[in-house]
Order: structure tokens, then C-alpha cells, then sequence
């Protein structure tokens, strides 16, 4: 039987943990979040776009950890507000800002607005503990509602609409949203050629040997 892989998802958000566990159920890897590893330091999430802060956080927790890490950044990019929130998406109306919150401020924003084009963005990084990293991008086109409908997922769902299931996302089920979402598509990515991704891994990875010394002692 292969050994299986310990690769670290660099969050504490279960639910994502066991989203990215089914999805990877049927290849030898062994999944572990931040929470297994008690307190930690936090990354500075600094980068100028969704694909440098996900490399930032999988090569910070690799490097920490000493195991291949995982790490995705994402967010909502609306047309009209010049891309906005983007890569501030979880942190554009404060820190401790409800995600009722969040998409009420999008909404006053919006308000009288002609032009309601939005779009999901998600990166995907998967690095090592010398910095080598792989990455996957996943997006996908909608449209900012009038008011929020739904009471499904999180952050932005309810007030964004798309078109082909005509549903916000906050309005359809995990299953649905997984298979169109910016992060769904991102991780469908990954799957389809995960078993590259472990040859990866494994030839990347630092091999540690154990030296042996042999000490005489003569009287």
C-alpha cells in the first residue's frame, strides 16, 4: 500500500478542511488544517494580487511545518467599483466586519448603479518547504444583485447572481455552488491532475538520511 502524503491546508476553517478532504478522498494523502497544530504565527497577507498572498501563506506554513502546504486566496472584483474589494474582500468593511456587513457595504456602493458585472476569483498554491510552489486559478462571471438572497455560504453569496442556474450563490447548495464557484473550479484543477501533483511533491520534497557513526574505544 503507497504511504500517504501529510499535506497541510493552511486554514482553520473546517468546513474548507472537509471540502478539500472529500475531494482528495481517493489519492494517498493525509489532510491536516492549522487548528492540529496548536498556536501558530500568523502571515502577513501583503501581496498585490490573489496569487502572490496564496503563495505567501503555502510557503510560510511549509517552511514553518517542515510538510507540502496548500493555501488559496480569493475574493469578489466588481466592474464598477474598479475591481473592488478584491484582493480586501474579507477585510473591506473592517477586520470584524459580519459578512452581512461585507455585502451591505457592496450593496450601498452599487446603489443607482447601471453596470453590476462581478466576477470570483480564487488561486490556489501548493508549496513546499524550499519555496517551490504550483498554482491554479479559477474564476467565474455574475452579477451583483439589488438585495441579498439566500442564506446559503458565506462572505458575498447572496448578492451574487449567476446567470446560467439563476441563483445567487447564497441560494444554492454546496454541491452546486462547488461545481461552478471560482474555488470549485480552482480545486477541480487541482484534482484533475493531483497524481502529477504527488510525483511533484515527492521530488521536491528534502530527503533527510540517517548517518550512522561507529565509535571505538580502546582501553
Amino acid at each position: 500500500m503507497e504511504d500517504k502524503i501529510t499535506l497541510i491546508l493552511a486554514t482553520t476553517n473546517k468546513g474548507k478542511t472537509a471540502e478539500i478532504e472529500e475531494m482528495l478522498k481517493n489519492f494517498p494523502v493525509d489532510i491536516k488544517d492549522l487548528q492540529q497544530f496548536g498556536k501558530l504565527p500568523e502571515v502577513e497577507e501583503d501581496g498585490k494580487t490573489f496569487e502572490e498572498n496564496a503563495y505567501k501563506k503555502a510557503s510560510f506554513y511549509s517552511r514553518i511545518l517542515g510538510f507540502p502546504t496548500i493555501a488559496d486566496d480569493s475574493g469578489l472584483c466588481v466592474e464598477a467599483l474598479d475591481g473592488e474589494p478584491g484582493i480586501y474582500s474579507a477585510r473591506y468593511a473592517g477586520k470584524k466586519a459580519s459578512d452581512k456587513e461585507k455585502y451591505q457595504k457592496i450593496l450601498a456602493q452599487m446603489k443607482n448603479k447601471d453596470n453590476r458585472k462581478a466576477y470570483f476569483q480564487c488561486n490556489i498554491s501548493i508549496a513546499v518547504p524550499t519555496g517551490a510552489a504550483l498554482s491554479y486559478e479559477g474564476k467565474c462571471n455574475g452579477i451583483i444583485t439589488e438585495k441579498a438572497a439566500g442564506a446559503a455560504g458565506f462572505g458575498y453569496d447572496p448578492i451574487f447572481f449567476y446567470p446560467s442556474e439563476n441563483k445567487t450563490f447564497g441560494q444554492m447548495t454546496s454541491s452546486e455552488k462547488g461545481k461552478v464557484s471560482h474555488r470549485g473550479l480552482a480545486l477541480a484543477e487541482v484534482c484533475n491532475e493531483f497524481d502529477k501533483v504527488i510525483t511533484w511533491i515527492k521530488q521536491q520534497m528534502p530527503v533527510f538520511k540517517r548517518i550512522h557513526n561507529s565509535v571505538k574505544c580502546s582501553v
